[in-house]
């Protein structure tokens, strides 16, 4: 998922259903050297489980001393550009829709760092027949939206199949690929059904055209939440979904902000996932990270109780903030497995050599700095994260020796290739930090002899606009991290040459026969060794083309008001649990 979007690691995207699977942790150390920054590289790994009915069955254990009521406020760069679920596929998005959207399965922190799967609308995480190829979930009682109507089998069926519609262009397409018929299914919108999705009472049915042992994690992407078929209003629904969780959307502003209240027909038994300690959350937009992190420091009136879903402590403040302990434990930080990178568009760059140049000249260790340093990242020489199964440790383009870049080497390139000179449209949000970050790559690329032109996107349609088929930009910024727990959710949304179309997340146009080959076999094989060595094949393959520049894993520093009890990360959502905090008296 853009920035993703999943935390989960697990070896091989056909295990059994009640396999373990892991998740990477990070450090909350609060202590005030300047040297404690959490690495990822060989950082700790915890194992996550598939949990029962039990597990799954309301209302979510209490927070130790949470109360209820107040306003849990946040400070933001930007709006989120989607809220209907199903064009749902950048992890802010599915971290703000927590509070309001719910799908058949979801994760449920366990107390202990870690989280399981567990059925969120469904009484469990799922059964599992034909070896993967039959999955079946059954709706539990008492399920209302907020108007007071109850969740409804139909509404569970219209979720699906409205996945189909014309309308749905950037969200998931897992489940849209595996559903038997789904290649010609074009939605619900004409009154025809889509036979793979069974109802009989309580239970629905899905019927797969191939083996996914994994598709109740699947189901836990935001992007698979429940739609209320009565009040889809196909493309507006992005506007205002309507929600069957804790919180309802109030108002929204778009651009400015978004204010959710309590929705008084949800009922806690339902949900083991959630609690629903504040009275409102507003969040609020058009804060660059050093306004907001300026406010954290000064903690002062609402800020007191303001928190983040996207911004992190500037660049510019981290040593201020990390070296002080009385700021430092006012920031939760977490090693994410998110990869952020920047896609090499091969329809537009089409010689390997070329892209190739771009990478052995890339500025890594200039934008670190930028960043904040090595309190903020690690860099990156691979598309997996060093955190996940499948990860092999190799460099193709001189990172570790010339972390600058090397620009004689570029240069010797694109001679060879007969490109000197070659023109370059690099595209970036707009940001105070992506400024400086983009005149950085200009200045490495332009010493190694290309001629490079920055593009500036607006922050809230910035993966939209690179997601179109014949967008004009040659490079451009991207980040992700496991959709859920497969190696199969790295490598087939975002180099398999059967994800390409707008929308898609293989923004790079990858279609290499090879690779596409590689990415099949891998999803099959069923030993996890086997399975780790072969997606650490794909990684290499892919960068041997060059279809990217691996530029960081992300360590991430959230800081918060005084005010904001239990700030904690949820590791199935990439995100502070939003649903476990709660405004001190």
């Amino acid at each position: 998922m853009s920035f993703s979007r999943r935390n989960f690691i697990i070896a091989t995207g056909v295990v059994a259903a009640s396999s373990t699977v892991l998740s990477a942790c990070g450090s909350s150390d609060n202590s005030s050297s300047k040297n404690d920054a959490p690495k990822v590289s060989g950082s700790k790994t915890t194992v996550i489980n598939v949990g029962t009915k039990a597990d799954s069955t309301g209302p979510a254990p209490e927070v130790t001393g949470a109360v209820k009521g107040g306003t849990i406020y946040s400070l933001d760069q930007f709006d989120m550009d989607h809220l209907d679920p199903a064009q749902i596929y950048v992890s802010t998005e599915g971290a703000i829709t927590v509070p309001i959207l719910r799908g058949l399965t979801g994760y449920k922190l366990d107390g202990k760092g870690g989280c399981i799967l567990v059925g969120d609308a469904a009484t469990d995480a799922g059964t599992m027949k034909d070896g993967g190829k039959t999955w079946a979930f059954t709706l539990k009682d008492g399920l209302k939206w907020e108007d007071g109507s109850d969740v409804s089998m139909d509404d569970v069926r219209h979720s699906f199949e409205r996945l189909f519609a014309s309308f749905v262009t950037e969200g998931p397409r897992y489940v849209q690929q595996w559903l038997e018929g789904g290649d010609k299914y074009k939605g619900p919108y004409d009154g025809k059904a889509l036979d793979s999705v069974e109802i009989d009472g309580k239970t629905v049915t899905f019927r797969l055209n191939e083996a996914r042992g994994d598709f109740n994690f699947t189901l836990a992407m935001r992007g698979y939440s429940l739609v209320n078929k009565k009040k889809d209003t196909k493309e507006d629904y992005d506007k205002k979904p309507f929600s069957c969780g804790p919180y309802k959307i109030e108002s929204r502003s778009v651009g400015k902000s978004m204010t959710y209240v309590r929705n008084e027909h949800w009922d806690p038994k339902t949900d083991s996932i959630r609690n629903n300690y504040p009275d409102k959350y507003v969040f609020q937009y058009g804060f660059e990270p050093v306004a907001s992190t300026d406010r954290y420091i000064a903690d002062s009136g609402n800020d007191q109780f303001s928190m983040s879903i996207f911004n992190e402590v500037a660049p510019e403040r981290i040593a201020q903030v990390l070296t002080n302990a009385t700021l430092k434990k006012r920031v939760l930080t977490e090693v994410d497995t998110v990869t952020y990178y920047w896609p090499i568009n091969t329809t537009r760059i089409t010689d390997v050599k070329v892209r190739q140049a771009i990478n052995w000249a890339w500025p890594h260790q200039q934008l670190q700095t930028i960043r904040g340093g090595v309190s903020t990242s690690e860099l990156a020489t691979t598309i997996l994260s060093p955190v996940t199964p499948g990860y092999t440790k190799f460099d193709l383009y001189g990172t570790s020796t010339k972390p600058g870049g090397d620009p004689a080497k570029a240069k010797a390139l694109l001679k060879e290739a007969g490109k000197e000179g070659q023109k370059l449209v690099i595209a970036y949000q707009q940001s105070d930090n992506a400024v400086k970050q983009a005149i950085a790559i200009k200045n490495a690329l332009t010493e190694a002899g290309f001629t490079v032109v920055n593009k500036q996107i607006d922050k809230s349609t910035f993966y939209t606009q690179i997601g179109k088929i014949d967008n004009e930009y040659d490079v451009f910024a991207a980040g992700w991290s496991p959709d859920w727990p497969a190696g199969y959710s790295v490598f087939f949304p975002c180099f398999s040459g059967e994800n390409i179309g707008d929308g898609a997340s293989n923004y790079s146009q990858l279609n290499d026969t090879g690779v596409n080959k590689a990415i099949t076999a891998a999803s099959t094989i069923t030993d996890p060794a086997a399975a780790n060595k072969a997606w650490g094949a794909v990684d290499r393959q892919v960068m041997e083309l060059a279809a990217c520049v691996p530029d960081y894993h992300s360590i991430r520093n959230w800081m918060y008001g005084s005010k904001v009890g239990n700030v904690t990360y949820d590791g199935g959502n990439t995100c502070i649990a939003l649903c476990k905090l709660y405004a001190k008296a």
